[in-house]
């Protein structure tokens, strides 16, 4: 094919929350370059190394392109019929033998990106009609979430650190140099940053290895993993000690300061230091530091998450971003006016029914429900254990719980006793291999995006809408007619289940809904009058379109002339800038007293778990190793390790220890180390590094691709292994129900 022949397509990257906008070239449907689109009203060209590789992910060899369906013990090759087919024998079967409850559905990180997912998914879990809902929240964000959602009424109201404007960044476990930044959208973080100092700014950095981010700092505090709380605590205990509280222009919309102040009053900064590994005098620094800057503000990630605190630790970020008057303003932690989705946009402005935490608890252990969903920790025990409702049949979408879920080899060894298991996945990997059909998503390039979840938690107000840049292979459905049609055959339907007849209906339910909502800015229109201008499209698209208008800043149908709709995002395939955040408080709030919860009684509840802890390691001080893991820029999570270009180089998977301990252990720099937990060991190649702090230890996530029966060519001739054979699947965040994926209890000795 000629030059000639070649042409550009514009889209937004679907692998990360950064959402950068992508240049690709194109010879028919091939793809020969991509490049930052520099025209993109976000990303302004930036773009990270795992944006150039999709069109090495669409023409993967091992990607699935057609049905796979299991026959004497082998996956092999199937009609969509006879998938359809089987799926139905096999979901149906489930449910004649053992009912509904034996049924789960696991939900991967990659559905956060993914559109007809987003506003399908759920046909999916209704269809299932089972209490046993998983998904990757719980081995990462969810503590973000419930902090969250209770204190401003919605799990996805989390206050965004304003980089752009800010003159004092505290950053805690994350490293936004490797991973940009997470629950807190935005391209190229790396420059944000460096703008941020070039002005004059302050960048601090709290985290127990010193990372690409850390190296970038003004300074960096080597804290003990696990222990964050306890240095947020303490920086509360200055603020109120020393009389540094000023809440500004939130003042009158926050209760609960005086609950917050007694509950830090023992965590002193004399009292803390000695476990979390902080001196005194730099937590008075800080937080007085905090205090004094014209703006600041704080902002913690996964590293404050996985850890037995994390709900505990999300709620401090916030209480100190409070205490120093930076919520709500310029500079300091903002609220996203997303044009989609956001439901601290919809409803009554300033009040809400708010989160409800702990509804049910998993049959097994106990373990509690957070925002209708069971600690993902908990499926193998779900699995194994007898009794009714035990776990016999599993659907997995996008997702990869083997190698990203705590304890992965008991999980593994659960997953093939299941009775039947389907999966919608482009892999045969580590979980999928257990599977006795797999449906095949389209490549991201065959697919429409919209960043429906991250766009509410962008650092400026933006909209990117991106069509197909290739058509779908022949005979294959769109990926949102798959979750469709595998809910209604969930449900009980013939696997002949018409996706288009569904799609209708929601869409007319949703239509019906907004013009009877006193609320909504179609109140009273004439439903029918709406669906015409939604026709002729269907699917993701004409939900897509109705939620456009319909948001805030949308065209409300005409009534509101000038605003969006998908029209209007299709006319602008570099994205619409809609301004920066603007404080929206009391406005954003969905609490039931409409005010900003400062003591949430279950938070409040936890202080005493968190007060036992510092008195327990005041008293007898650990002295072991403990394993936290780490981020690459060319890795995500586990499933982008089969292409070449991303792995090719330098070893990544080892286990990083400091010199120290490296000598105490007879450890050597390129030779081998077995680390044991309680729950599994491993071998991995030893890198000895000062970027860890003494008693620490590192290894990636995501790896571990040596199990028989996976087709991943690429990432099983560099497996590595997997953090998750360590982590223990006993020990949760109580509040939230998260993984606690860091700190974790080893020992390392030569192999």
């Amino acid at each position: 094919m000629s030059r000639t022949d070649r042409r550009t397509a514009i889209r937004t990257c679907p692998l990360c929350e950064a959402g950068c906008g992508l240049e690709l070239t194109l010879e028919g449907d091939r793809v020969v370059r991509i490049r930052g689109d520099r025209e993109d009203v976000f990303s302004h060209g930036f773009l990270c190394p795992k944006g150039t590789t999709l069109g090495h992910l669409h023409d993967d060899p091992d990607r699935v392109r057609t049905p796979l369906v299991r026959r004497h013990g082998e996956l092999v090759p199937a009609s969509w019929e006879e998938a359809w087919a089987a799926v139905a024998t096999g979901l149906h079967g489930v449910v004649e033998r053992h009912g509904r409850t034996a049924l789960a559905y696991y939900a991967g990180n990659p559905n956060a990106h993914n559109l007809g997912a987003l506003l399908y998914g759920r046909i999916l879990g209704r269809g299932l009609g089972t209490p046993n809902v998983f998904s990757a929240s719980t081995v990462d964000q969810r503590p973000k979430e419930v902090s969250a959602g209770l204190m401003f009424g919605h799990p996805l109201t989390i206050p965004v650190p304003d980089i752009d404007r800010t003159d004092y960044l505290l950053v805690l476990g994350a490293n936004p140099y490797a991973s940009n930044g997470s629950l807190a959208t935005a391209p190229d973080w790396p420059g944000r940053i460096e703008a941020l100092r070039a002005r004059g700014g302050r960048l601090v950095v709290v985290d127990p290895r010193r990372t690409r981010t850390a190296e970038e700092a003004d300074e960096h505090l080597a804290i003990v993993p696990g222990t964050d709380a306890l240095l947020l605590m303490a920086i509360v205990n200055v603020l109120v000690a020393d009389g540094l509280v000023d809440l500004g222009a939130v003042a009158d919309h926050v209760r609960g300061l005086d609950v917050v102040a007694d509950l830090a009053r023992p965590f002193t900064p004399e009292a803390v230091t000695a476990v979390c590994g902080i001196d005194a005098a730099t937590i008075r620094r800080v937080a007085r530091e905090l205090a004094a800057a014209p703006t600041a503000v704080v902002y913690g990630r996964i590293g404050t998450c996985t850890v037995t605190f994390g709900t505990t630790t999300s709620w401090l970020v916030d209480v100190v971003n409070i205490l120093t008057g930076n919520l709500d303003r310029p500079g300091g932690a903002m609220f996203t006016t997303a044009a989609v989705g956001a439901a601290n946009t919809r409803g009554t402005p300033g009040t809400g029914r708010g989160v409800r935490l702990h509804r049910r608890a998993s049959r097994v252990r106990g373990a509690p429900e957070t925002l209708g969903e069971l600690p993902v920790a908990v499926l193998a025990e779900e699995i194994e254990t007898p009794g009714e409702g035990q776990v016999r049949a599993l659907v997995t979408v996008a997702g990869n719980p083997v190698l990203s879920t705590p304890n992965s080899e008991r999980l593994d060894a659960a997953l093939a006793g299941l009775e039947f298991m389907v999966s919608v996945d482009i892999s045969v990997n580590e979980t999928t291999r257990h599977a006795d059909v797999i449906l095949p998503a389209p490549s991201a390039l065959q697919k429409s995006h919209y960043d429906v979840p991250l766009l509410q938690l962008a650092l400026r107000n933006v909209a990117n809408y991106s069509p197909p840049v290739l058509p779908l292979d022949p005979g294959q459905p769109d990926e949102w007619e798959i979750l469709v049609r595998l809910g209604r055959i969930a449900a009980g339907d013939l696997p002949t289940a018409d996706p288009a007849a569904v799609d209708d209906e929601i869409v007319r339910a949703l239509v019906g809904a907004l013009v009877a909502d006193e609320t909504s800015c179609v109140h009273g229109r004439d439903a029918d009058e709406l669906l015409a201008v939604l026709a002729p499209r269907t699917g993701p698209e004409r939900l897509l379109d109705l939620q456009l208008r319909t948001g805030p800043h949308g065209d409300a149908f005409g009534a509101r002339p000038g605003g969006l709709s998908l029209d209007v995002l299709v006319a602008n395939p570099h994205g619409v800038d809609l301004g920066p955040l603007e404080p929206r408080l009391p406005g954003a709030l969905r609490t039931p007293s409409g005010m900003v919860e400062l003591a949430p009684d279950v938070l409040v509840a936890d202080v005493d778990r968190l007060r036992a802890f510092l008195a327990e390691r005041v008293a007898a001080p650990a002295d072991g190793l403990v394993l936290v893991g780490r981020r690459d820029l060319r890795s995500n999570n586990s499933w982008m390790h089969n292409v070449d270009v991303l792995v090719k180089g330098r070893v990544r998977c080892t286990v990083q220890v400091h010199p120290d301990d490296a000598s105490r252990l007879g450890l050597a720099d390129g030779g081998s180390a077995r680390v044991r937990s309680r729950v599994g060991e491993v071998v991995a190649p030893v890198e000895v590094t000062d970027a860890v702090r003494p008693g620490v230890v590192s290894l990636p996530h995501g790896w571990g691709h040596d199990r028989p029966g996976t087709v991943l060519g690429v990432a099983g001739a560099r497996p590595g292994v997997s953090s998750n054979t360590l982590t223990d699947e006993e020990v949760l965040d109580p509040v939230s129900g998260n993984a606690v994926l860091n700190a974790i209890p080893v020992t390392v000795a030569p192999a």
